[in-house]
């Protein structure tokens, strides 16, 4: 393996994490001859096959895995000696790569705004997808830190809490359920609901809600985006659980209005991340820090705007 190069280890990485030279080449904005052309040199220096394909499907061979094991680890350690050396010299600079769930895209880009005016050095790389992913991403070391709900029980990770996460359910300012004082569950029964993807935090959330309840959702419509859920609602297609911290716009302006359930809202908690191996660089025990400090009243003023208070 002396004649591996690092390039070469950054691909293998990436294409062993999908399990797909498409989506590594599409990472890595790259063609799929060139991963492949690099895969075949890596596994000539290795002198064993790294992958092998079933059917239509792409799997690691036992030393595929070994590799991914110790590329991670050797990848991860330039990025440490990396920032290391940065402080040494006494820059402020360094990068983080922070996964969000998507439920968090709507409050995340303004925290790490934040972050920026008082650490204008860092460079800061983001990524936005759902629970599942965001977790595998994590597991993979491919980013330093999340933002997301429940923490995935899997994961050998430091995960702490740092503000409340209230999920209700939302229906449009003329739906008939918006004029009653008190919506009882057995209300929603007939209701059409529309939800996320199986994988989203919310949409297990709301699968618990509802077995805890002994009550069957009927479910018109799945959506990936909690944007276009929320467009869905407000033409009178249905109604959803959704996270509170989506609503904003639409709340403030009266398009959507949150339906007083008994029972709601359901409160979780959003978690900041990393994994458990994960050494705390000066760039994101900064961040770290900051969010711990700076996001329970960030999330606050972003409620209260919300629901129109001055």
């Amino acid at each position: 393996m002396r004649n591996a190069t690092i390039r070469q280890l950054q691909i293998f990485s990436v294409a062993a994490s999908h399990l797909s030279f498409a989506r590594a080449a599409e990472n890595l904005h790259l063609t799929h001859a060139a991963i492949s052309l690099q895969i075949k040199q890596l596994e000539e220096v290795s002198g064993t096959l790294l992958f092998e394909r079933i059917g239509k499907r792409v799997f690691l061979t036992e030393a595929g895995e070994i590799l991914l094991d110790h590329t991670r680890q050797i990848l991860q350690s330039l990025k440490e000696a990396d920032a290391a050396l940065l402080a040494l010299k006494g820059l402020k600079g360094g990068r983080i790569a922070v996964a969000v769930a998507s439920t968090a895209e709507y409050f995340a880009p303004g925290l790490l705004a934040e972050f920026r005016r008082t650490q204008a050095d860092v460079r800061i790389r983001l990524l936005i997808d759902n629970r599942d992913t965001v977790s595998r991403l994590l597991a993979g070391n491919e980013v330093d830190v999340a933002i997301m709900g429940r923490p995935p029980a899997e994961l050998d990770a430091v995960a702490v809490s740092f503000a409340p996460h209230p999920l209700v359910i939302v229906a449009s300012a003329d739906h008939p359920l918006a004029r009653h004082a008190s919506v009882a569950i057995e209300d929603l029964a007939g209701e059409t609901l529309i939800v996320r993807e199986s994988g989203s935090g919310t949409r297990s959330a709301m699968e618990e809600f509802f077995q805890e309840r002994s009550i069957k959702p009927r479910i018109g419509m799945e959506m990936g985006s909690n944007e276009a859920i929320k467009q869905a609602v407000v033409a009178g297609l249905g109604i959803s659980f959704i996270s509170q911290h989506t609503l904003g716009l639409e709340l403030s302006a009266g398009r959507l209005v949150v339906l007083p359930v008994e029972g709601m809202p359901v409160m979780r908690r959003w978690f900041l991340v990393r994994h458990k191996s994960k050494r705390l660089t000066p760039a994101l025990g900064a961040f770290w820090d900051f969010v711990l400090e700076f996001a329970p009243d960030y999330l606050k003023r972003l409620e209260h705007q919300a629901a129109g208070d001055k």
